[in-house]
Order: structure tokens, then C-alpha cells, then sequence
């Protein structure tokens, strides 16, 4: 629909005003003509032709009322749009910054697992050449007295009662002094590796003046080779740890003889510092 320029209308509303000045006044739109104008012919004409304008013009501020409401609707629209779009912009920012931190998160895991492999690695390395120096050291006593090996990342070594104590004694036997010379000597010369001596005993039951139990004899047995080791031989008390398991840890059945033998033994186990590992567990960003 075309708009109605205002000064076309009011233009011809002025020619028609001036064509029929002769025959009346021209009112305003809607307004009837007089009783006594209405056989003035040109008068009913520009009436009609008013009347046609005020019609065009009430329907174009009706259109232009629609356009105005429209427009509001439209702009409200792209307003809720533009929130929309913000919003879902906000969250993707979220979203790439919650990727970003999990990347961050994963690399540093895997630089910590890399590092701690290397840190176990040494280690192992460390103990394999601990094993080989205590073989090489303790070479002149037989698989009957002591035996090494490594479990777990820690080199065992276990001494029989054999080599070590006399039945229901805890004063070491010379040969078994003799052992722990050898053994202490390799232990100051790695000073970063802890000791744990543990006694053990077989299921035959005991009970003595001194000893309740086995489990009494296995912790006595343990801490008398810890004094020895640190007050003889200067082993750093800081780095050992003694304990009795008495019977409740049987290397072999003990339904033999042979099997009872093997679990009456002392157990000293040597195992790197796990100070580098724990330390790496609680500063993993450094």
C-alpha cells in the first residue's frame, strides 16, 4: 500500500477548497455537507475525493501503527536473540576453558607418570646392583644359611636360624656375626637404602622365662640384630625397623622338617627411599 505524502494532501485539499469556495466552507474529514450545499455538484466531488484521502490516510496510520507494533516485536526478538547468542557464547567460552584445565590436568599426570617411571627405574636399577654387590660380598656362605632375592623392588635377605641362633636364643652365633659384618658394610656404604629386619619362627609353640610365644621370640630375635647392627657396626638407627611376624608368615609348609627349617629365619629387607616418589605424589605441579 502507498503511503499518502502529507503535502499532496493537503494540497489538494486546497485546490478543492479553492475550486469550491463558490458554493460553501470545506470541514474536516467525516464532516456531512450542509442541507442547503448539497446541490453544488463541484462541492460533492472534493468532498468525495476528501473523504477517499481520509480514507487512505486513516489506513495508512493504521499500517503505520501495525509497522511501529512489528518493529517492536522485531526488535524484542533480536534482543532475546542477542541473549541467546551471548549466552551460548558464554558457555562455549566454559567449555573451552573446562577443556583447556583437563588438558592442562592431563599433561601434567603424564609428565608426573613419566617422571616417576624414571624415579622407579633408578631404582630398580639401584637395587639390582645392591643385590649383585651384597651376592658378591656374602659369596662365602652357603644357600643353607642365607639366601637373597629380590621381590617387589627390594632385595631379601634371609638368614636361617642356622647361621643366626641357637634354639630359643637371641645372642647371634659368630658365624652369623660374622654375616652381619659383611652385610652392615655394604648398608653404610648406600646410606639411602631402609631396613626392615623381621624375625620369624616355625609353629612349634614355645614358652619361656623370657618368652611368651613365638611371636615374643621372632620381635626379640629382630631388634637383637638391629642393636648389633647399629652399636657394633654403625648402622644409622633412623634407618631401620624392627618386627617380629613370629609363626604367621611361613615360608614353606610346616609339615616337614625341612619346611619348619625354612621358616625359622630372620629377614632383613633392603628398599630404596621412597622420599623422591612421595615427594613428586605431593608437589605434582613442581
Amino acid at each position: 500500500m502507498k503511503r499518502i505524502n502529507k503535502s499532496i494532501l493537503m494540497s489538494t485539499l486546497a485546490i478543492g477548497i479553492l475550486t469550491v469556495a463558490s458554493c460553501a466552507p470545506i470541514y474536516k474529514c467525516g464532516d456531512p455537507i450542509p442541507e442547503k450545499q448539497k446541490g453544488c455538484k463541484r462541492l460533492q466531488a472534493v468532498v468525495s475525493e476528501r473523504d477517499s484521502l481520509c480514507g487512505s490516510l486513516t489506513y495508512q496510520h493504521k499500517v503505520n501503527d501495525q509497522l511501529t507494533v512489528d518493529n517492536k516485536k522485531l526488535q524484542f526478538m533480536l534482543s532475546g536473540q542477542e541473549n541467546i547468542n551471548e549466552n551460548q557464547s558464554d558457555q562455549l567460552n566454559l567449555q573451552s576453558d573446562q577443556l583447556d584445565q583437563k588438558n592442562k590436568d592431563l599433561q601434567n599426570k603424564e609428565r608426573m607418570l613419566r617422571d616417576m617411571q624414571a624415579i622407579i627405574a633408578r631404582q630398580d636399577e639401584a637395587t639390582k646392583k645392591l643385590n649383585q654387590t651384597l651376592r658378591d660380598a656374602l659369596v662365602g656362605f652357603g644357600s643353607d644359611e642365607l639366601t637373597l632375592e629380590i621381590r617387589n623392588g627390594k632385595v631379601y635377605v634371609s638368614m636361617s636360624d642356622k647361621l643366626l641362633f641357637k634354639s630359643a636364643s637371641t645372642a647371634v652365633e659368630p658365624k652369623g656375626v660374622e654375616a652381619l659384618k659383611v652385610l652392615a658394610d655394604v648398608l653404610n656404604k648406600n646410606p639411602d637404602i631402609q631396613i626392615l629386619v623381621e624375625g620369624h619362627t616355625d609353629i612349634v609353640p614355645i614358652k619361656t622365662v623370657l618368652f611368651k610365644d613365638n611371636w615374643d621370640l621372632s620381635v626379640a630375635r629382630a631388634t637383637a640384630i638391629t642393636r648389633m647392627l647399629n652399636e657394633k657396626y654403625a648402622v644409622a638407627a633412623a634407618r631401620m625397623t624392627a618386627s617380629g611376624r613370629g609363626e604367621y608368615y611361613p615360608k614353606a609348609s610346616n609339615d616337614t622338617p625341612e619346611g619348619k627349617a625354612l621358616n625359622r629365619r630372620t629377614e632383613i629387607i633392603l628398599s630404596p627411599k621412597l622420599d623422591e616418589i612421595m615427594n613428586l605424589l605431593n608437589n605434582p605441579g613442581n
